[in-house]
């Protein structure tokens, strides 16, 4: 056998003149005429080709379509559309101008009752193919009923590179004015696309977002540069709750004092509504405000919801559901299925700001709130205070640290369990100190199916599920909140 590759290699190096030749990007193909059967996670559509399955963004089932591949593993390919030959039957016209460039509304292009058909297919498929565990029949999705300006809370970006679309760029114009105030665009962190409108609150976040735009422009402070990490005007976080009350916290990338006093006496004139105008100098590298230091300009340092009589305060720092009415369509279910008594003790794990807990408290003979972040646990104290709910007890720290033997033993152990984790679910060790404490009930409350499932499998030995109940939270995106219930087995 020979090798002439290594023949060829051996040969005296200065004989030869060495050319370093870029390997050529092979040319995706243009597959024509495919037709998109149904909806994949992450708000993706699917078609598949031959034996391949092809993912495509804000394609609608029954779109005919020419798609360009943009990406080829073994067993699939990602692509977009590259001209929509025969429309589904099923697409809506979009209301957003920015749909498809934003990235966040990926379904508004399907009908509203079409989506909340696909978030309970998601939800089930999740907990049948990855869960694999006996399950009921599920209940019918709880749809929001506002599917337009629902959110409380919008936080957007101030930046001096202002996202242009491939048209703008190719159209040969100049483009000198790039400030912009809107979002960031998926995939390239440093580029924000300007919104003129968006529809996913109240429009009053518009008009406040618009107008600290044009003041900076007219007084000539700087957009933020978020490549080099300099400039004034950093972000704005606009939170407006069922009561009316409205937050707006001004982020600054520079602290100048005289400047920031001019734009908030103007915001305070402009819109004598707000009821509570912060800022922060962020002068660090990332946008979270977690670990900075938050300062009042004006009105109360917080807001207030309320939900059957009870205020839950909200500072700029507080967790609480972006979708007001819907969290509370949630809270009931939680309620519902614990099935708490009087006589009962009840944890709460993972409980943010502890609303869940000061939700169920009246039921219960006592409600214990454990939470990894101490801010969040502060805050949940001062919303028991605020409400005279005294049956409650909060604990800052790591799960597995605090609901030890030891802690059980001392705060008792519950009959009923509550937990809402993160997207990533529990982590084992935390399955492990569940089915330690070994109580009659969980219900379990998920914004990721999948991470529900694969921990429901883990509880499976000692829990069965008992009920499925899919709330939707966020319209127009794949997102889905589920909760479930489980019985102990040996109950």
């Amino acid at each position: 056998m020979k090798f002439s590759v290594i023949s060829v290699a051996l040969q005296p190096i200065n004989k030869y003149k060495i050319h370093h030749v870029a390997r050529k990007r092979k040319e995706l193909p243009l597959l024509e005429g495919i037709t998109i059967t149904d909806v994949a996670a992450e708000g993706k559509s699917i078609a598949k080709v031959d034996e391949m399955v092809v993912f495509i963004p804000y394609g609608a089932p029954g779109d005919v379509a020419d798609v360009k591949i943009d990406r080829k593993k073994r067993s699939y390919a990602e692509g977009h559309i590259h001209r929509l030959v025969k429309p589904s039957t099923l697409r809506i016209s979009p209301r957003c101008e920015h749909f498809t460039m934003c990235g966040g509304c990926r379904w508004q292009h399907l009908p509203y009752d079409f989506q909340l058909k696909f978030k309970q297919k998601q939800v089930f498929d999740a907990l049948t193919r990855i869960a694999k565990v006996e399950l009921p029949e599920f209940m019918p999705i709880k749809g929001s009923e506002n599917i337009w300006e629902y959110r409380n809370k919008m936080e957007y970006t101030f930046s001096n590179k202002k996202w242009l679309t491939y048209e703008q760029l190719n159209s040969g114009e100049d483009f000198p004015d790039r400030d912009a105030a809107g979002f960031h665009i998926p995939g390239a962190f440093d580029k924000v696309l300007d919104i003129n409108k968006c529809h996913l609150q109240d429009d009053f976040g518009n008009r406040l977002r618009i107008f600290v735009k044009e003041y900076g422009k007219s007084h000539n402070l700087s957009f933020y540069d978020l490549k080099n990490q300099c400039g004034f005007l950093r972000t704005l976080m606009i939170r407006i709750v069922s009561t009316g009350q409205i937050m707006a916290v001004m982020v600054f990338g520079e602290n100048r004092a005289d400047n920031i006093k001019d734009l908030l006496e103007a915001i305070n004139l402009k819109f004598p509504e707000i009821t509570s105008l912060q800022y922060v100098i962020n002068t660090k590298v990332n946008d979270t405000i977690a670990d900075q230091e938050i300062l009042l300009f004006s009105g109360s340092p917080y807001i207030e919801e309320d939900m059957e009589g009870l205020k839950f305060r909200i500072g700029p720092k507080s967790f609480y559901q972006t979708n007001s009415r819907q969290a509370y369509e949630l809270y009931k279910t939680v309620r519902e299925f614990a099935s708490i008594e009087k006589d009962d003790l009840v944890y709460d794990l993972y409980t943010g700001t502890g609303t869940i807990a000061n939700f169920v408290a009246s039921n219960a003979k006592k409600v214990i709130g454990i939470e990894y972040v101490e801010a969040a646990i502060d805050d949940a104290w001062i919303n028991s205070q605020a409400n005279g709910i005294s049956n409650t007890e909060f604990f800052a720290g790591d799960m597995k640290d605090v609901l030890t033997d030891e802690f059980i033993a001392i705060n008792g152990r519950p009959r009923i369990m509550i937990v809402d984790p993160p997207r990533a679910g529990m982590h084992d060790d935390v399955v492990k100190v569940i089915l330690n404490a070994a109580p009659q009930r969980i219900v379990y409350v998920s914004c990721n199916p999948a991470t529900q499932a694969r921990d429901l499998s883990l509880l499976d030995g000692a829990y069965r599920v008992t009920a499925v109940q899919p709330v939707d939270m966020f319209p127009h995106t794949h997102h889905v909140e589920n909760v479930v219930r489980l019985e102990r087995r040996d109950s």
